[in-house]
């Protein structure tokens, strides 16, 4: 649990650093958003590999192989941030890296805690991790927007960026703490799965047809991609291109934006498990209701942006 925190807020840093620093490098939206596609894509194409993968090998050493190879691809990020010596390709390469990384991480990660506690404990240690994940999205920001202001956002050129290379930096320090503190537990077997013996390519496939054949699974999937196209993939951009570009704001703004983002998500899940029955009709309905009243205030503040409504 130590370990997970300090790795998802580490996270957070470069959440914001990254895309503040291709604004602050180019200027350009279509290089940031050409990054963020860099990571996120790989990640949404092998996603599955790597739980075929991780099936095939412990959870551990999947997850543990990944904090290794995220700590050098950060600690590079930091490194050519300090130098001033990174240029566009070599981001779009390390973007690249992380995306591919994150596709094992990802799968392992949450695949870990039953090789990890028995099954009595189980239920808690999920609702601890979902808890620790939303706390460090709304402390994350908040602290890296903090850190980039103050110690130099590149506002006078990347010779005066050393807060982003800090925010690497740390995540960095983050992988490497959080693999010495996943060398320390001790895993138990679990029965023996026959997918572990399956070819692999038979595994992705075998996924991908058990939720196609599946309305309600499919259905979901389909709304998620959605969302995460014309929803999450926008405010990616629009976010950072805001507080760049509008004075008075910085990384400290962005940073306050995305924290009140956690901070909301935390609130409504606590809401959520306090009054696990209070919906409007179905699950579904209730959520497709609170994503027009999203819809409604983001509508609001494209038309009169002030920024304390960003965070809606």
């Amino acid at each position: 649990m130590a370990g997970s925190a300090i790795s998802l807020l580490g996270d957070q840093f470069t959440l914001l650093a990254l895309p503040w620093l291709v604004l602050r490098l180019t200027g350009d939206t279509v290089a940031l958003g050409t990054v963020l596609a860099l990571v996120g894509i790989p990640r949404a194409v092998f996603i599955l590999v790597g739980g075929a993968v991780v099936d095939r090998f412990s959870p551990q050493r999947v997850l543990m192989l990944t904090k290794y190879v995220n700590t050098v691809l950060l600690a590079a990020l930091a490194l050519g941030v300090w130098q001033a010596a990174l240029t566009l390709p070599v981001i779009y390469a390390l973007s690249l890296a992380l995306g591919i990384s994150s596709a094992f991480s990802i799968p392992s990660g949450t695949s870990i805690l039953p090789h990890a506690l028995p099954p009595a404990r189980l239920a808690a240690a999920n609702g601890v991790m979902m808890g620790l994940r939303q706390l460090s999205m709304f402390l994350g920001p908040l602290a890296a927007g903090v850190l980039i202001a103050l110690f130099g956002d590149g506002s006078g050129g990347v010779q005066d960026a050393g807060g982003i290379a800090l925010a690497f930096g740390l995540d960095a320090f983050s992988f490497a703490l959080s693999a010495w503190t996943l060398s320390r537990v001790v895993t138990r077997l679990l029965p023996a799965n026959p997918v572990q013996h399956a070819p692999l390519w038979a595994s992705v496939a075998g996924g991908l047809k058990h939720v196609g054949g599946d309305a309600q699974l499919r259905t979901l999937y389909l709304y998620w991609g959605a969302v995460a196209v014309l929803v999450l993939g926008p405010l990616h951009i629009a976010l950072p291109v805001l507080a760049q570009s509008t004075p008075g704001l910085g990384a400290s703004a962005l940073g306050l934006m995305l924290g009140a983002h956690g901070a909301g998500t935390l609130i409504g899940m606590v809401a959520s498990g306090l009054r696990p029955g209070m919906r409007i009709g179905t699950l579904g309905t209730s959520v497709l209701l609170a994503d027009i009243a999203i819809g409604c205030c983001s509508c609001r503040w494209v038309a009169s942006p002030p920024a304390w409504q960003a965070p809606c």
